[in-house]
Formats: structure tokens, sequence, C-alpha cells
């Protein structure tokens, strides 16, 4: 049995000066880094690099008009996932100087 539950949507984010331009940024180095880490990488990924290659191409540019045309709905993916890998080097960091 399936219960579904409507959520209000999130609201709009806030507008600053330079907001445009670094969801524009955001929206293209997160595929891009994938893309480098499929092509640049130390396997082969065959086919499925190069639909992986294509997908990524999509979603950047997907994320880069959301970024610029619908701005007030684009969330930031650096803050979503930079925390998580910042706290991720610091843990890292830390166990390096607690082993020597």
């Amino acid at each position: 049995m399936w219960i579904l539950f409507a959520r209000s949507p999130r609201p709009d984010a806030a507008y600053w000066p330079g907001r445009r331009f670094l969801a524009g940024v955001d929206a293209l180095v997160w595929p891009g880094l994938w893309l480098a880490a499929a092509l640049c990488g130390p396997f082969d990924t065959g086919s499925v690099g190069t639909v992986a290659g294509v997908g990524l191409v999509a979603s950047a540019l997907s994320r880069l008009r959301c970024a610029l045309l619908r701005n007030e709905r684009y969330r930031f993916t650096t803050w979503r996932w930079g925390i998580w890998l910042s706290v991720a080097v610091a843990v890292g960091l830390f166990a390096k100087l607690a082993a020597t």
C-alpha cells in the first residue's frame, strides 16, 4: 500500500549580487569533474564512458539553464556536497596526524 504525501515546494532562494554567475559555475563544474574522472581515469570505460559523458553534458546543460534562467530555484551543489567532502578531508588529515 502506497501513501503519498504532498509536500509544499521549497521556497525560492534569496537573490544576491553574483549569485547567477556562481550558480552557472557550480552548474558546470560538478558534471565537468565527473566527466574528467570518467575520461581521464586509469581505467577503460568503453561505450559506458561515452554514454555517461553524453549524460553528463546533458546534465550540465540542464543545470546551466536552471542556474541562469530560473536562478531562484537553483540549489548549489557545492554547498550540499562540499561540506561532506571537507569533513572527509579533515578526518583524513586528523588520522594522518594521529598516525605519526
